[in-house]
C-alpha cells in the first residue's frame, strides 16, 4: 500500500506561502506558512498533521489490539500533542504525548493497558517517529 500527498512552496521562508494536498482529496491546496508553524497564524502545519496521523493510527491500533483480547469498545478518543523543538541539530519533533479515553462498558483495566501500551508502541505513525512518545490513558467503564 502506497499514499500520496504533495506541497507546493511560493516565496522565502518566513513571507512565503504553501498548499498541501491529499491524493484522496480530503486536503486539497490547504493552506500553510511560517506563521501557521511557528506562530498563530490560520491554515495547518506538518506537526499538527502528524499528531492527526498519529491520534487516528493509534485509535485503530488500540481498536485491535482490543478486539485480539475479545474486547470492543464503545469509542475511543485520543488526541496527540507534538513538541517541535530547536535542537543542534535544528528544529526537529521530540516528543509525542497520546491523550486516550476509551469507554469500553465493564472493560478491565489491566486487559486496557496492556492493549494501550501495545498499541503506542506498535501503531505504524509510533514506529516511524524517532520522537519519546508518552502516553496518558484512562478506561470508562
Amino acid at each position: 500500500m502506497k499514499r500520496k500527498a504533495s506541497a507546493v512552496w511560493k516565496g522565502g521562508l518566513k513571507d512565503g506561502t504553501g498548499t498541501i494536498s491529499t491524493e484522496s482529496g480530503v486536503l486539497t491546496d490547504t493552506q500553510y506558512s511560517f506563521s501557521t508553524r511557528f506562530e498563530d497564524g490560520t491554515g495547518t502545519n506538518p506537526e499538527e498533521l502528524i499528531a492527526a496521523a498519529h491520534a487516528g493510527c493509534f485509535s485503530m491500533a488500540l481498536s485491535g489490539q482490543l478486539g485480539q483480547a475479545g474486547v470492543t469498545a464503545e469509542s475511543i478518543n485520543t488526541s496527540a500533542t507534538v513538541t517541535l523543538e530547536k535542537t543542534d541539530a535544528g528544529f526537529t519533533v521530540t516528543k509525542v504525548h497520546l491523550d486516550v479515553v476509551a469507554r469500553i462498558p465493564g472493560g478491565d483495566l489491566d486487559v486496557f493497558d496492556t492493549a494501550a501500551n501495545n498499541a503506542k508502541a506498535g501503531c505504524p505513525i509510533s514506529r516511524l517517529l524517532k520522537a519519546q512518545i508518552t502516553m496518558s490513558a484512562k478506561l470508562e467503564a
